[in-house]
């Protein structure tokens, strides 16, 4: 496989490293060093590796196989290539994540509808931003901003203080594929996450590790039917400071990409 990546953006920083010892087109046999190198696991504690779309037995699904084998189906595509590199960069992360869709299909089965929990889930795996903030009374206002959508004052009044107080690190693999081409109105579904102040004093691989035992234990120990979409909150990417060039007050007022938050819409739209 053979696809144009621009690694030196900032929305590789998350999977650059398990990226770094991609030499080949043999991608997979290099991934599977990694993985076994590192004892990688599934939560069944079977040995992770990454094999051929073609073990997927037909009607199995794709989730079920992951949680019974440690075994992650992979095509040879930039899709699964990003996958791959999650599962070795957040791999506590993702065996909760696989954990909680495996007890989900054997309680429920499949069906064309997954549901609350596995539609949640699944947005996780695969548009997920994961955006870190210094707990206290500035970043606890930053994270309102956010969810709030006043986009202006976040990222042009507050831009300095957004900037000190957050670190974003990109998750969903779908997120990154789009990002391969990026466009304007690339929207991830951010989970915010409050860190301590020394937090930000770490190396980024001590960051990256935290961040990725700290989330998956509150994956772990929350109720399955407590992860649903109010985990997350609408962020266009390259609307993050430094992310894209020019942007200006203008970049930011765009409705159709920073979009107004749906309470407020309604207030302006009142007569």
């Amino acid at each position: 496989m053979r696809f144009a990546v621009d690694w030196t953006q900032p929305w590789y920083t998350s999977v650059r490293d398990a990226a770094a010892t991609i030499t080949s087109d043999e991608w997979i046999s290099a991934l599977n060093q990694q993985a076994s190198g590192r004892s990688l696991i599934n939560h069944r504690g079977l040995a992770l590796n990454f094999v051929n779309q073609t073990e997927l037995p037909e009607g199995m699904a794709y989730e079920s196989f992951i949680s019974s084998t440690g075994k992650v189906p992979t095509r040879n595509n930039p899709h699964d290539f990003f996958n791959a590199l999650v599962w070795l960069s957040f791999p506590n992360i993702k065996r909760e994540l696989n954990a909680l869709q495996s007890r989900q299909i054997d309680k429920q089965g499949i069906s064309q509808t997954r549901g609350g929990v596995r539609d949640a889930a699944t947005v996780f795996d695969e548009n997920a931003a994961l955006l870190i903030i210094k707990d206290g009374t500035v970043g606890q206002q930053l994270a309102r901003s956010l969810q709030q959508h006043e986009w202006v004052y976040l990222f042009i009044d507050q831009r300095e203080v957004f900037i000190e107080h957050t670190e974003i690190w990109i998750f969903g693999h779908a997120l990154m594929e789009k990002l391969v081409n990026p466009y304007k109105s690339i929207t991830g579904h951010t989970k915010i996450i409050m860190a301590p102040d020394h937090y930000f004093t770490q190396p980024a691989a001590d960051r990256k590790q935290w961040l990725d035992l700290q989330l998956s234990s509150q994956l772990k120990a929350d109720q399955p039917d407590s992860l649903n979409m109010s985990w997350f909150t609408p962020l266009p990417i390259l609307g993050i400071p430094n992310w894209w060039p020019k942007q200006t007050h203008e970049f930011y007022a765009d409705p159709k990409v920073f979009r107004p938050h749906k309470a407020k819409h309604r207030e302006l739209a009142a007569p």
